[in-house]
């Protein structure tokens, strides 16, 4: 019989203390995909407040050219 692993419950990095700027383009490509898309809260592991917070400053960062929008 197979048995099943439990996964930790992935903590917000913002809930615990680190920022996501715009203008850190690394941080902020953390959160896109290959494709350049949003990673969703499943994978980031955001809360829904932050993650709201995440996608307006990816958005920001596509705005001002800093990361592109599609690769």
């Amino acid at each position: 019989m197979a048995e099943f692993h439990r996964r930790r419950k992935k903590i917000c990095q913002m809930c615990a203390g680190k920022d996501v700027n715009y203008k850190d383009v690394e941080i902020v490509k953390k959160y896109i995909s290959d494709n350049g898309k949003i990673l969703p809260r499943r994978i980031t592991g955001a809360c829904a407040r932050h993650q709201r917070y995440i996608a307006n400053q990816v958005k920001r960062a596509r705005f001002m050219a800093l990361i592109p929008f599609k690769n």
